[in-house]
């Protein structure tokens, strides 16, 4: 029957199907995968054939048949239906399956306008034919299908209409690392950009999205995150919303602190009116974050932040919940609360909180986050002043309501404000840190602005990369991923372009970045250790000792050469005092592992130059781009073997990595049996991460009596984590019932005290 086929080629014309073509295609995808099945393919391939069939349908019948048998026992079809989707990729892109000159490619893409013209004028033909040369397209070979895909729908650059696309990986790589080494002196930087083509081709530095998708187009902003403050004025609440706008538009995900913002029914204009409170201005900075779709990469999204004192904090605390009307809920943003010891200690002493308007209690609102003994002070003050509003609410009611809320929606997240500031890069007395972002793992200082121009203002903005702990042999290899990452991340900022004058001066005179880790979980596995039982703690603290040195150790270098950040005098680092001499001491009791580096030489050395960059490391839950790298995102465990992505090509399945030699060795998510071997490791990096770690709470309901994980169990976790030092807690995880192979979908995106014995 399939010899009468007719197939209508990409000109339009017609012909017999050529089964013997296809044969050979899927066979020369097949070559060297372990227990895979051409005619498997094909046989699936061939039912859904029909007449007039396009040849670039067959192709993708072709791959999505091979995608169908992604299973554990047969995970290398992975790889068999990436390599077909790289053929069909290419063949779109070039019309053929040999990738052109990259000079030829660059050239034609300038005159198209899709990508940024300096390319051509930085870069000698010669250049480019160096350049060419250091390309290995080969190394397509090695990404897996959901890793093809998540490039083809988010990452590579493509008209996102008409569906077409205008490069391949390799290209992408080399032209990213090309961008951002421009400005490198030309007898060193060629060489750079190899070393750094290298490292992230072959996925031991792992990139973000806003990188991947942007370095290279004319679009030039390229931070991750975004961190504004509001003020309690229409001025400022006018100008948040046009900066959110404005960065949503171009990719960032946002913070917004809007913890200042007056409660309802304070005066305004000396009585003149009362005042509507925060809700409406909720409404006002959702409505900015959905107004931009992004380009196609991600919806905008932003997570708001407020303390828990705030005098309308419980109308607030529910306002993602399904309950309510439209009028009293903002369910479209996420939700950051703040929290520190003085709000702990209420709870465990069974005591009452007190809640107060920050339009009254000013001073005490600037030491919440600057000083926290004057917080307690004026606390104490304020508790006993009759002349000041405020409301008591029992402690143990208002931590209720924000985990019962925390548990139903998943969204509300926690930031343990005082850790934030106690152990940071930055003096809280002149920079404080008074937000998070939008993943929970940014952790740095801003200052509200008042129109969109405002000079004086503060927007921070973090540039991300990871290290993919899993595609290293040895911790020594970090030295010169960390000075490659640190290099191409602080060129970054001086070649990115900031549409807010209040994002530019941070960025140029902070010089903020935040690299991480991916593949946490399958490093864990690799080193034959698990989340739950203490056994992965020790290599835990060598792992992100070894990190943080050497990160501070690039960055310093940077610093001989470059100078140190203009604002290096507004950190700790500044005095000497690096992460090492200010955690939660409480971590002593769970590792004995000595530190294994130079810190005393590095303290000198760092008091004598300085360093490029305020901060360091900051651990992002990199959903998408882990999968890049066929990695496990983060440091979280994995839900399933397979895990189940959904994206708008259909269901992606990934295989863990190494699988079937490691299917032993790994955790999954639901095998841990509560929270606290992992909020222990979490405490552990915490140590050493001068940001903050993306950190998530798991509850499997089937674990407890009746099915139902008890307000007791979700306190003690809380606690535990404040007790160990965790600077902020991302989503909360209850596992649904769902099988936890093959059809366990990810958490959406692109992180106790026994027995009551609670000591903080």
């Amino acid at each position: 029957m399939n010899h009468k086929i007719l197939v209508t080629k990409r000109d339009g014309k017609k012909e017999p199907i050529d089964l013997d073509k296809i044969h050979r295609v899927i066979t020369w995808a097949a070559e060297g995968l372990q227990n895979v099945s051409v005619s498997q393919v094909e046989l699936r391939s061939h039912i859904q054939f029909y007449n007039g069939i396009k040849t670039s349908d067959i192709h993708e019948t072709i791959i999505r048949a091979a995608a169908d048998l992604i299973s554990q026992e047969t995970p290398d079809y992975q790889y068999l239906a990436a390599r077909l989707a790289i053929f069909h990729l290419r063949k779109k892109a070039y019309n053929q399956f040999t990738p052109p000159k990259l000079y030829d490619h660059v050239t034609k893409l300038v005159a198209e306008g899709r990508y940024d013209k300096h390319l051509l004028t930085d870069y000698t033909p010669d250049e480019f034919a160096e350049l060419d040369s250091f390309i290995d397209h080969w190394r397509d070979m090695n990404f897996s299908y959901a890793a093809v895909k998540q490039l083809e729908g988010k990452y590579l650059v493509q008209n996102r209409v008409t569906g077409d696309i205008y490069e391949s990986a390799q290209f992408l790589y080399i032209l990213v690392a090309a961008c951002l080494f421009a400005n490198y002196p030309k007898a060193t930087r060629l060489n750079y950009i190899k070393r750094f083509y290298d490292a992230i081709s072959t996925f031991k530095i792992s990139l973000p999205t806003p990188i991947m998708a942007g370095v290279r187009t004319p679009t030039r902003q390229f931070s991750s995150c975004v961190l504004i403050e509001c003020d309690d004025s229409l001025d400022s609440i006018n100008a948040t919303a046009s900066a959110i706008v404005k960065y949503v538009s171009q990719r960032a995900g946002i913070g917004i602190n809007a913890g200042k913002i007056r409660a309802l029914g304070s005066p305004i204009r000396g009585g003149e009116a009362f005042h509507t409170g925060c809700i409406p201005f909720y409404k006002y900075f959702q409505t900015a974050v959905k107004s931009c779709s992004q380009g196609g990469v991600r919806g905008g999204a932003a997570t708001v932040f407020y303390p828990l004192w705030h005098l309308e904090v419980e109308n607030l605390l529910v306002l993602r919940n399904n309950r309510g009307i439209e009028e009293n809920r903002v369910r479209h943003l996420d939700y950051g609360v703040q929290i520190n010891k003085l709000m702990y200690q209420r709870l465990i002493k069974n005591e009452n909180i007190s809640l107060f308007s920050p339009s009254d209690v000013p001073d005490l609102y600037a030491a919440f986050f600057a000083d926290q003994d004057e917080f307690e002070r004026l606390y104490l003050h304020y508790e006993h002043d009759s002349n000041t509003r405020k409301r008591e609410v029992k402690a143990i009611e208002l931590f209720s309501l924000l985990m019962q809320e925390r548990a139903s929606t998943g969204r509300i997240y926690i930031q343990n404000i005082d850790h934030c500031n106690t152990h940071s890069p930055f003096d809280p007395l002149v920079a404080p840190v008074k937000q998070s972002n939008l993943c929970m793992e940014i952790a740095l200082p801003t200052k509200p602005l008042y129109n969109i121009n405002d000079e004086n203002g503060e927007i921070a903005l973090c540039t991300l990369s990871a290290f993919n702990l899993g595609a290293i042999d040895s911790l020594d290899e970090l030295d010169e991923l960390a000075q490659l990452a640190v290099r191409a991340l602080d060129a970054l900022l001086d070649y990115q372009d900031y549409p807010v004058p209040a994002a530019r001066n941070s960025s140029l005179n902070r010089r903020t970045l935040g690299i991480g880790v991916i593949n946490y979980a399958y490093y864990l596995a690799k080193n034959g250790v698990r989340y739950s039982d203490g056994s992965a703690n020790n290599l835990t603290h060598r792992t992100f000792e070894a990190i943080q040195y050497y990160l501070l150790k690039a960055s310093n270098e940077l610093a001989k050469e470059q100078g140190a950040c203009p604002l290096f005098k507004q950190t700790r680092y500044a005095q000497g005092i690096l992460p090492i001499d200010n955690y939660k001491k409480e971590i002593d009791s769970l590792t004995k592992e000595p530190l294994h580096y130079d810190w005393e030489t590095l303290r000198q050395s760092i008091l004598q130059y300085g360093l490029r960059n305020s901060t360091l490391s900051a651990l992002m839950p990199s959903e998408t781009s882990s999968q890049i790298s066929n990695a496990t995102n983060g440091i979280e465990p994995p839900r399933g073997y397979i895990s189940v992505k959904a994206s708008k090509d259909g269901i992606l399945r990934q295989v863990v990595p190494d699988y079937e030699q490691l299917k032993g060795h790994y955790e999954l998510l639901w095998q841990m049996p509560n929270n606290q071997g992992y909020l222990q490791l979490v405490g552990i990096m915490q140590k050493f991460i001068d940001q903050s770690i993306s950190a998530n709470t798991n509850y499997d309901p089937t674990k407890f009596a009746n099915d139902k994980v008890p307000m007791k169990q979700l306190l003690a976790d809380l606690l535990t984590a404040y007790k160990y030092g965790l600077k902020t807690l991302y989503y909360h995880n209850t596992r649904d019932g769902a099988e936890d192979n093959q059809t366990d979908i990810a958490t959406p995106s692109d992180d106790g005290c026994e027995g009551g014995a609670c000591k903080i």
